[in-house]
């Protein structure tokens, strides 16, 4: 049996190991080498509702004897979250923590409301706090030549704010803050004292660090630590250009240091900001990157020849360092950990977010939720069909039946949220609308506003990802979702924490043959982006439908003449 309370050592062959996560039965944890990628699966995906009710929150909470501490967290942190809280670990906690603390590269992908935020800010907090502050051997206090940091990467200004205040909540025993957060974002530019952890948007990190070439440096050496948050969407569109060049000048930093760190003989360089002035030049650029973002072979090589000075060694040892370098430049000692966070992860396909960690981070350890892309047992799912004539009524039923005080409303576009609306308020039901016409302070009043005193919440999709507004039991499609991942993102709003909650989709003919397949996902326990990856074929069944509609038409009219 392997114990959850140390760090799990990753073996060559496959392992199954039973330890007691959930009450009342054994979670199963398999670490699967499966072409070169590790992956962790823990707990079922066939949960009933009849085992969710007779286990009451077990689906989502850790066994009782799982705790904080024994997962690897200092008593300091473990106070903290019990302080703020969170009695006790998720299982996606209880699986991630010791694969994070562990040091290995990691890809958390887990259903909407497991967990997975304070899943990868603890074990850093726990991480930093135990770095940046040591004590010499007369026990004073010191600090690190550089401070080793965090970066955590969001796609928004919005979830940004939300993860420094995630940060924020976690107090020490004189209430302050663990550590120093700051957002790098919307109008906060760069912070004149260095925080423990930086939380940026991958524009704004690049607009504050790429004109400032010592910043730069002292940056990409100081992170220790980087998290992409709701990473599917970061490695997906306008995002991807932009989080490829940050890795690969992170890894290229991982490699700079690999070759000063250790001079022929092995004896090690201090790593301090004389170090940094002698190792990178203040008056070359950066090498070109290419339009992926990546730097090739020979710009590297270039790139280390003219703008790398090579500290002194005795011996001429400098010389064989270069040499050296060369031969080893895509085999080094890593001094980075990066960890990907994702409630859905394409993983079919070279090009999808999933493929592309596969390729790039191939020994990165993979936790997978249990109801990853799948119906949580503890959602309750209502399917009501509507034409043009019965949609409003059918709406409005739908909002005065909600027996809560915080209920989601979506639509498709920012023309349907602000009609919706409208419809709401003449039917005398007062409503938040939430968009992306609304400017950024007023979106955050909203939300603010909406968490502390509930009510309906008519919104698009840009509330759909990432934001946490706790007891949401009840979100309603006006509209219903294009894709999957909008679907899996909308109906997460409910449910989360261990808690229950009910989702009502309105749709039309349109989507009949598309909600079907939804629905027969979820009786069988199927991913539910199956039934979206067959939404061509519906619009196909659907044209070919009205062209035979259309042919029988004519044909009755050619008859009649």
């Amino acid at each position: 049996m392997l114990p959850i309370s140390s760090a799990p050592k990753l073996i060559s062959h496959k392992l199954k190991v039973s330890f007691p996560l959930a009450h009342g039965s054994s979670a199963l944890l398999s670490l699967n080498r499966s072409e070169g990628k590790w992956v962790r699966v823990f707990a079922s995906a066939t949960e009933t509702e009849a085992e969710v009710e007779r286990k009451g929150n077990d689906t989502f909470f850790a066994d009782q004897a799982v705790s904080w501490k024994s997962l690897g967290l200092s008593d300091k942190v473990s106070v903290a979250l019990r302080d703020s809280g969170f009695g006790r670990p998720s299982l996606t906690q209880a699986v991630c923590i010791p694969s994070i603390l562990s040091g290995k590269d990691v890809v958390v992908a887990a259903e909407t409301g497991s967990g997975k935020t304070h899943g990868y800010l603890a074990p850093i907090i726990h991480q930093l706090t135990n770095t940046n502050t040591a004590l010499d051997s007369e026990g004073e206090e010191r600090r690190m030549p550089l401070k080793t940091i965090s970066l955590v990467l969001c796609p928004n200004v919005m979830l940004c704010e939300q993860v420094v205040r995630m940060v924020n909540g976690l107090l020490g025993e004189d209430g302050h803050p663990l550590l120093r957060v700051e957002a790098v974002c919307g109008s906060q530019g760069w912070p004149d004292k260095q925080p423990d952890i930086i939380v940026s948007t991958p524009a704004a990190l690049l607009n504050n660090i790429e004109p400032k070439r010592n910043r730069r440096v002292e940056f990409l050496r100081s992170v220790k630590y980087v998290v992409f948050d709701e990473a599917d969407m970061l490695l997906c569109g306008s995002f991807q250009n932009q989080i490829i060049r940050l890795i690969n000048m992170l890894r290229f930093d991982e490699k700079q240091v690999s070759r000063l760190v250790t001079s022929k003989f092995g004896k090690p360089l201090e790593i301090d900001a004389d170090a940094l002035a002698q190792f990178d030049s203040d008056n070359e650029d950066d090498a070109d990157f290419e339009e992926d973002g990546s730097i090739s072979d020979e710009e590297e090589e270039e790139y280390l020849e003219d703008t790398t000075q090579i500290p002194t060694v005795e011996n001429g040892a400098g010389a064989d360092i270069r040499k050296g370098w060369r031969r080893v430049r895509k085999i080094y000692t890593r001094s980075k950990q990066y960890i990907f966070i994702a409630a859905t992860l394409p993983v079919n396909g070279k090009k999808t977010a999933g493929g592309l960690l596969k390729h790039m981070f191939q020994d990165a350890v993979w936790v997978t939720g249990n109801f990853l892309h799948r119906n949580s047992p503890r959602l309750k799912q209502k399917w009501v069909e509507v034409t043009v004539d019965t949609q409003v009524d059918a709406l409005i039923e739908a909002v005065n039946n909600s027996s809560t005080d915080r209920t989601m409303v979506f639509a498709n576009t920012v023309e349907a949220v602000e009609a919706v609306a409208d419809i709401l308020e003449k039917a005398s039901i007062q409503c938040y609308r939430y968009h992306k016409n609304h400017t950024l302070e007023e979106r955050a009043n909203i939300l603010a506003d909406f968490r502390e005193n509930g009510g309906v919440f008519v919104c698009t999709d840009a509330a759909a990802r990432g934001v946490d507004v706790p007891n949401v039991s009840h979100v309603i499609q006006a509209d219903f979702s294009s894709s999957a991942v909008d679907f899996l993102h909308r109906i997460g709003r409910t449910a989360r924490a261990g808690q229950y909650g009910t989702v009502t989709s309105l749709y039309t003919e349109a989507n009949r043959d598309l909600v079907e397949a939804i629905r027969e996902a979820v009786k069988t326990g199927q991913p539910v982006e199956t039934a979206f990856s067959r939404k061509r074929g519906f619009r196909n069944k659907l044209k070919k439908r009205a062209f035979l509609k259309a042919g029988e038409a004519k044909e009755s009219q050619a008859v009649r003449a």
